[in-house]
């Protein structure tokens, strides 16, 4: 290969977690000064000529899952989900159009899909436009909602976080030469390298907060959620033990309303921050929705989480709810109307102490285990060898640690 080869990771703004993941790949390419161009791409800038959507509305099809975010109308995903995999195979054509020619003016080495969905449109053009290149997917998911949302029976290899997928992708067909494993969810090497806090009541203290109380930290994700509000009401009651650190993300409107709630309770807000990892050296347990970028956040920094589960979880977010519970890692609540009794439950002293060994003891390392394997695609050689993983794919990491998400 001549030249630095250049590298796309394709991305999109519904949620936070897809374009987290490239920044994260991208964090660690440079970290280690690997000659590559890399190139991060929007799929929904590359399909706006034929996104009918925003033509009839004027709002991106990719925000339409933002809003409903935002808003907390996820209840019904179960059944919105098939509708929306009808649309996107009525534009399929013009998806492979679009995209192919994309390529064939912008053409690269590799090209790193971090989205759901749109999988076969990719391949397809992508072989079209430059033949015998390296496609892979990258799940920013700990499992698959099949069909057609992450994994595809194609010429593709497939980097995922849990034994569960792996599962899913044999299931299907996918070579298993082509399933390759990292550990856990990818983050940010931020989260990897946590910020020194050398006094951690002084640096409570300068925040609005007790140095001695116990601490949640709740987030939504970057784009934010009226759930936010309904955390924090719940919890905001004279006695409640506890204080709080609300990150809104970019729901400027419940950051409004918080601010203007009457506090019985120590709490500071915060709009969207890319500190996320100092917040949460000074927590103590998380609350969130069970995404799976929040969760993996939380417990690589050691805190446990608390998780509503009900009609409103999406559909394809429950298997981590599963998970919360087979790993014993955090607290499962029907409704975050009661997230006073669970926090009550997550803080009594032997059950804590469980939960957050339970949570120390997930190494995770996935994105240094990503770059490995790519760097390995795209130069062409072997991934696996008797169904074994070799050793210098995971130069960050010690193999005998416990497999993270399996």
């Amino acid at each position: 290969m001549k030249g630095a080869p250049a590298v796309e990771l394709v991305y999109v703004d519904s949620g936070g977690g897809h374009r987290a993941a490239a920044q994260a790949l991208e964090a660690v390419v440079r970290q280690r000064r690997m000659s590559w161009e890399v190139r991060l791409q929007g799929m929904q800038e590359l399909l706006n000529s034929i996104d009918f959507i925003r033509m009839c509305t004027g709002i991106e099809y990719q925000e339409i899952y933002n809003i409903m975010l935002r808003r907390g109308w996820t209840r019904g995903t179960r059944q919105l989900i098939p509708v929306m995999h009808l649309l996107i195979r009525l534009s399929h054509p013009a998806q492979v159009r679009v995209l192919e020619r994309h390529w064939r003016e912008c053409p690269v080495d590799m090209v790193v899909s971090l989205i759901p969905h749109y999988t076969r449109a990719m391949r397809q053009a992508f072989a079209r436009a430059c033949p015998g290149r390296p496609f892979v997917t990258i799940m920013t998911d700990i499992a698959d909602y099949p069909p057609h949302f992450w994994i595809e029976n194609l010429d593709q290899y497939l980097i995922c976080g849990s034994e569960k997928a792996r599962q899913q992708a044999r299931a299907i067909g996918l070579p298993a030469d082509r399933i390759l494993p990292m550990r856990g969810m990818i983050l940010h090497p931020r989260f990897h390298e946590p910020p020194a806090i050398a006094d951690r009541s002084s640096a409570r203290i300068q925040l609005g907060l007790r140095p001695d109380l116990p601490t949640g930290l709740v987030l939504f994700g970057g784009i934010g959620s009226k759930d936010t509000l309904r955390v924090a009401r719940a919890l905001n009651r004279p006695g409640a033990g506890v204080q709080l650190i609300v990150l809104c993300g970019r729901d400027e409107e419940s950051q409004r309303e918080l601010r203007a709630m009457d506090p019985h309770i120590p709490m500071r807000i915060e709009g969207f921050t890319r500190e996320v990892p100092r917040f949460m050296a000074l927590a103590d347990f998380f609350i969130g929705k069970p995404g799976p970028g929040s969760i993996s956040e939380a417990l690589a920094m050691g805190l446990p989480v608390i998780v509503e589960w009900n009609s409103r979880t999406m559909v394809h977010e429950r298997y981590n709810v599963r998970w919360i519970r087979e790993q014993e890692v955090g607290v499962v609540v029907a409704n975050f109307e009661r997230v006073g009794q669970a926090v009550r439950e997550l803080l009594q002293p032997d059950r804590y102490r469980r939960l957050k060994a339970n949570a120390a003891a997930l190494k995770n390392h996935a994105v240094y285990d990503a770059v490995a394997w790519l760097e390995r695609i795209l130069e062409g050689r072997g991934v696996l060898h008797d169904g074994g993983q070799p050793a210098e794919a995971f130069p960050q990491a010690n193999l005998n640690s416990r497999l993270t998400l399996a």
